[in-house]
């Protein structure tokens, strides 16, 4: 009988196939509906489907009620203008997208290059070393740490200190929270560089820098980047830690030519806390509107992380 043969990379002929299943009873693997196993199994596939739509439930009708109160107001005054008085009409709140964007920058610089840098220990590190796994096992633990400790942290470390709330202090509180995605989403990149590659670096001679610096770091990066991207994204949407450290403000970050980072400075997480609970009309669909704006903000940030993960896994 002509059958494949693996170890010649020979494949079998059309009769050959036919001949294998010569004979065979057919009917016997039919699965009728009413069968226990068969039954039980459609029943289960039934379950999880109702379930994973009811779950998609107050998503969607979070993002349809976003889309319809905050894409009322949605225009380019929002994003140029500063936030009104309670009695006043119009607005916006450019000066808090800036403040957002600004303080995740801070938080960004803090945070990526201490978190690549003990990435990198980790991954090279022995498996056995004490050191290395007590610095894996805090970063798990900060993954969870609540972010309003996160900013009462920041609050006695630099407000009390620095003798007033500002932007460098809700930088501050925010790398606290983006360091732990970035430490383990880096660390799990680098572990997934093929061994070949490391060996053929050290077969030509590189040294464990140059090893670094030049095959893993680059090899990695789309990884690493989507975890920068997560921890960005994680950070945006935070409101208790820019309470304690940045609080608010209704002016732009900067004045008179320069930016002045000591000062109280505004943000959309914030500013949605302060205008949803206003009575007035207008700031609660500002707050509307800022949500939607955060939220299109995060939503983009994923994706940037997931198209960044995609490279990662075809590499």
């Amino acid at each position: 009988m002509d059958i494949w043969n693996p170890k010649l990379k020979t494949k079998p002929s059309p009769e050959a196939v036919l001949n294998i299943f010569e004979g065979v009873d057919f009917s016997e693997l039919e699965k009728p509906l009413l069968r226990p196993r068969t039954l039980m199994n459609q029943l289960l596939i039934a379950l999880v489907t109702v379930i994973t739509l009811a779950a998609l439930v107050p998503l969607f009708s979070v993002v349809v009620m976003l889309l319809l109160r905050g894409g009322r107001n949605l225009s380019l005054a929002v994003f140029t203008q500063l936030p009104p008085s309670p009695m006043e009409e119009g607005g916006g709140f450019g000066n808090a997208i800036l403040g957002t964007l600004f303080m995740v920058s801070i938080g960004s610089i803090i945070s990526v290059p201490i978190g690549v840098l003990s990435a990198v220990y980790l991954a090279q590190s022995r498996i056995e070393s004490r050191l290395a796994n007590a610095v894996r096992f805090a970063a798990k633990v900060l993954t969870g740490f609540p972010s309003i400790l996160a900013g009462v942290f920041a609050y006695g470390a630099l407000v009390l200190t620095l003798g007033g709330y500002s932007a460098v202090a809700g930088g501050v509180a925010l790398s606290i929270l983006m360091l732990p995605t970035v430490i383990l989403t880096s660390e799990e990149a680098i572990r997934m560089v093929p061994s070949k590659i490391k060996e053929a670096a050290i077969g030509m001679g590189a040294t464990n820098t140059q090893l670094i610096w030049m095959v893993l770091l680059p090899t990695a990066l789309p990884g690493i980047l989507t975890g920068v991207m997560l921890a960005i994204a994680r950070a945006a949407g935070e409101t208790a830690p820019l309470l304690f450290t940045a609080l608010f403000s209704n002016y732009w970050l900067g004045s008179a030519g320069h930016i002045d980072i000591m000062q109280p400075t505004a943000s959309l997480a914030v500013l949605i806390y302060n205008f949803a609970g206003m009575p007035f009309e207008n700031q609660v669909n500002l707050a509307w509107t800022a949500a939607l704006v955060l939220v299109l903000m995060v939503l983009v940030t994923n994706l940037i992380g997931q198209f960044f993960s995609s490279r990662q896994i075809r590499q």
